[in-house]
């Protein structure tokens, strides 16, 4: 069956998107990176909801959504953070998230069938200092998709979400060192994740070998998390 779907990788050209792409393409399946970046297959920013849509319409019939655009956001204390670094932080992670969600759903729960992977974060379970944008922002991401995986739970289309702990991404060239240090320190493995490692929990949500999972939380955190 795999050889005949077809994904939609949000943040499709780096990091965790990148790698999810990729292992997704070695099983077969089609897939389409939308990305504001150069050289994505559809170049969308993913808080222009008409932008989502319009993609989501030309795109054709889709059966996954990897929803992995997203930002870090301000590294401050809250006290700090200028309210459009919080504002700028919602946008792409929550409001992408639920704006491709939007865009997607209708064609799979028409079909019958359908995988969704959101991509939070253990921050949205743990709060990380010097990130509350970020760490509310996944905290929403996880709310969200419980949300959705329960609406969607006799539809054939199942919805859950990834929560890593800090990988190995370009994202994270973005985080401050003393941020960084700390939530590296977190992780009992003593090492960041890969992401061909997340690629490989991805894959597996989306296939056919998950069938009574939704609305579920997957950490990947090399043991850090503690719920």
């Amino acid at each position: 069956m795999s050889a005949s779907r077809t994904a939609v990788v949000t943040g499709g050209m780096s990091g965790l998107g990148a790698a999810a792409a990729a292992r997704l393409a070695a099983d077969g399946i089609r897939v389409i990176t939308l990305d504001v970046a150069g050289g994505a297959d559809l170049h969308v920013d993913v808080t222009d909801e008409a932008a989502v849509q319009a993609a989501a319409a030309g795109a054709g019939p889709v059966d996954i959504l990897v929803n992995s655009a997203g930002i870090v956001g301000p590294n401050l204390p809250l006290w700090e953070i200028p309210l459009d670094g919080w504002e700028r932080t919602f946008a792409v992670n929550v409001r992408g998230t639920f704006n491709a969600c939007k865009a997607f759903v209708p064609g799979m729960r028409e079909r019958g069938w359908g995988r969704i992977v959101n991509i939070a974060s253990m921050a949205g379970k743990d709060g990380n200092p010097g990130m509350s944008p970020y760490s509310a922002s996944k905290a929403a991401v996880i709310a969200l998709t419980k949300s959705l995986g329960k609406e969607l739970a006799t539809s054939g289309v199942l919805a859950n979400v990834i929560a890593p702990a800090v990988i190995e991404t370009p994202m994270n060239a973005a985080t401050g060192p003393d941020a960084l240090a700390h939530i590296a320190g977190l992780i009992p493995m003593k090492r960041l994740g890969r992401a061909e490692e997340v690629a490989e929990l991805i894959a597996w949500l989306t296939s056919d070998k998950v069938s009574f999972s939704t609305g579920a939380v997957y950490d990947i955190s090399g043991g850090r998390a503690t719920y």
